[in-house]
């Protein structure tokens, strides 16, 4: 069992992510999902980057920074989106992170990576927000700097695709995503 510091996305903490919390709980994990805003989530990622905007990026990490802060230092670091760059800012500050989980985004410095971290990143592709060549960048950095880095990536599906509240859901794709998330998240 593991526990996990689950991150939302942009628009906010949505009914999908509280979904994928209880997926996880199902398979036998604690999961923590703090709401970064503190306000409802938006409807459109375009509120929700004017929400983001509105509460700034150093509130949401220091939000993070706090959810954080009472779990074990093993805590796995996940996040949709948005939330995996938190997850992987994060990093940081709590090396001995258990793995991190990134959903439908990237994140983490390689200066911050121990020799060993797992790390799991699941993305469209293509996908608007994270383009190949910078993801290829990311994982060949992480690589070197000693993480075990397996990248899953999905044709055809739109960038949020885990989460069926929005027009970006692909139901295969998110499928196959959680039996990966499931199975990875088992030897933690």
């Amino acid at each position: 069992m593991a526990h996990i510091l689950l991150l939302h996305s942009v628009y906010g903490l949505r009914p999908a992510v509280l979904a994928a919390a209880d997926r996880l709980r199902a398979a036998g994990h604690e999961v923590t999902t703090p709401d970064l805003y503190e306000v409802p989530a938006a409807d459109t990622v375009d509120a929700g980057f004017a929400l983001l905007e509105k509460v700034g990026r150093d509130t949401v990490l220091d939000r993070a920074r706090a959810a954080a802060a009472a779990l074990p230092p093993e805590t796995v670091l996940a996040g949709f989106s948005m939330g995996a760059g938190v997850a992987g800012a994060l990093l940081a500050e709590r090396p001995e992170a258990a793995a991190l989980l990134l959903l439908h985004g990237t994140g983490g410095d390689p200066a911050s990576v121990r020799p060993g971290l797992p790390v799991q990143m699941h993305l469209a592709d293509p996908d608007e927000y994270e383009p190949q060549d910078e993801v290829d960048d990311w994982q060949r950095a992480m690589t070197a700097a000693g993480a075990e880095v397996s990248v899953h990536r999905y044709p055809g599906a739109g960038h949020l695709f885990t989460d069926p509240g929005t027009p970006d859901h692909d139901a295969p794709a998110a499928a196959v995503t959680w039996d990966r998330v499931v199975a990875f998240l088992a030897d933690r």
